[in-house]
């Protein structure tokens, strides 16, 4: 699925283009489902091009069969079941992504749930527990508890023994995070999260932020804060610009950082990948973290999927289904 030009959803659009073929270290994948992330939603309203030599087509994570495998891939992979993080190319019926970047779909896995794995488990792992260096006890806000990131960053840092916080615009949000395992949902239409982290942590605070919004919600992020604590921004959805009161953050010796999963290189993509497989996969693979299903649409229907994204009723993934599974 492409497009002419930037706009809304309705601008996507069937194309048909050659099926390409895996260079060194690459597989080709035929792709069984394809995940729906924001990035997808702001690439195709013009904001967010892809990398230097990745695929113009949308799509960041990708679930299906191993059809055939470029020079430097062991041969075994061949007719693997895998889901995979790649650069761009997802919404379509084949995609080729790094060897690298691969993992092995668990048997008890269908290809949806797969699709829905990649680009979540990375950013959330990445930028919790190496960029904001989450520890068992500690505590996490998430903002957006009920979107992928949200509800993967729930399950995973559940996992590792910490206390959670999140927010979410309804009661109905607020009652899902609950459901996954949040310690407390603060429902931000009703409540100020930063009163209510307060309370709840008898005025200590917490120990990382991550954090999707920016904007004017990063003052009150850091007011959020405990003392050493660690704030990591992963998306700009309230804004690109913050102000923030720098005589605080030395007060209480806070941390600022962020990152983008994207451009990174394939060599880092590989390094975490390697670590997810050794440090979470074991969790996906028993179903201590599974991701939490919103809405599969038929690719044909992708402009549905992204005006479902843009609408913010969702709770958990959308997925693109390609094909039948095999």
């Amino acid at each position: 699925m492409g497009y002419d030009n930037p706009g809304g959803p309705e601008v996507f659009r069937p194309e048909e283009v050659p099926v390409p073929e895996p260079g060194r270290n690459q597989v080709l994948i035929e792709v069984s489902h394809a995940g729906v992330n924001r990035p997808d939603v702001i690439q195709r309203q013009g904001f967010y091009p892809p990398p230097p030599g990745a695929s113009p087509i949308p799509g960041l994570e990708i679930a299906g069969k191993v059809v055939a495998v470029g020079e430097g891939v062991a041969p075994e992979m061949l007719n693997r079941r895998v889901c995979a993080l790649v650069s761009g190319g997802g919404y379509a019926e084949y995609c080729l992504a790094h060897a690298a970047h691969c993992l092995t779909v668990p048997r008890h896995l269908d290809m949806a749930e797969a699709a829905a794995i990649p680009e979540t488990l990375f950013t959330v792992w990445h930028n919790v527990f190496e960029r904001g260096f989450a520890a068992d006890g500690e505590t996490l806000l998430v903002h957006g508890g009920t979107s992928g990131i949200g509800t993967m960053a729930i399950q995973l840092a559940k996992a590792f023994e910490m206390t959670v916080v999140t927010t979410a615009g309804s009661e109905e949000k607020c009652s899902a995070a609950r459901e996954l395992g949040a310690d407390l949902a603060i429902n931000y239409k009703t409540q100020d999260f930063v009163e209510e982290v307060k309370k709840f942590t008898e005025g200590k605070g917490v120990d990382v932020v991550l954090d999707m919004v920016s904007g004017d919600y990063v003052q009150r992020n850091l007011d959020c804060l405990a003392e050493d604590g660690r704030h990591v921004t992963i998306a700009v959805l309230g804004g690109l610009k913050a102000e923030i009161n720098m005589a605080k953050l030395m007060s209480k010796r806070q941390m600022m950082t962020g990152s983008t999963l994207r451009p990174r290189s394939d060599e880092f993509k590989a390094l975490l990948a390697d670590e997810i497989y050794n440090h979470a996969w074991p969790l996906v693979e028993d179903r201590t973290i599974a991701p939490v299903m919103d809405k599969i649409f038929p690719l044909a229907e992708v402009s549905a999927a992204h005006a479902r994204m843009e609408g913010g009723d969702h709770i958990g993934k959308i997925v693109l289904k390609v094909r039948e599974e095999s």
